[in-house]
């Protein structure tokens, strides 16, 4: 499915990503809008700029944490959780050496191909309801 850009200076940060890096966070992004669509329990998604980068919040049913899509430090797009929630740690846990794993804010991704639709739905969902499971 294809999502808009509403806001745009969302849209100005992904065209700046390298060609590459974009790839991998339009994939993200589409992934995100996909498993909100498909769970009622998370209502709207807003798209909006965090910490510089998109982010992804449930301000309709204040239902999840948010989530992020940016660069890694380290090389790299990623999706980043709130450091202070189990998010990543549970995701990792659940398959571990999947992933590339930054601590307990990030998965990271250095191509397309090591995005696991399946494996990552999981995540994204889990940080879409965080706050359903508290």
């Amino acid at each position: 499915m294809t999502y808009n850009f509403k806001d745009p200076a969302v849209k100005a940060i992904y065209d700046g990503f390298p060609s590459d890096m974009r790839a991998i966070a339009m994939r993200l992004r589409e992934l995100i809008f996909d498993v909100a669509w498909e769970n009622p329990t998370v209502g709207l998604v807003e798209e909006a700029l965090r910490w510089g980068q998109p982010s992804y919040l449930t301000p309709e049913t204040k239902s999840g944490s948010t989530l992020r899509i940016g660069l890694s430090k380290g090389g790299g797009c990623a999706i980043f959780a709130h450091c202070a929630t189990d998010i990543i740690s549970t995701y990792a846990a659940t398959f571990p050496d999947s992933d590339r794993i930054e601590g307990n804010r990030a998965v990271v991704f250095k191509v397309q191909s090591e995005i696991v639709p399946d494996r990552l739905r999981l995540l994204i969902f889990h940080g879409l309801t965080y706050h359903l499971n508290r």
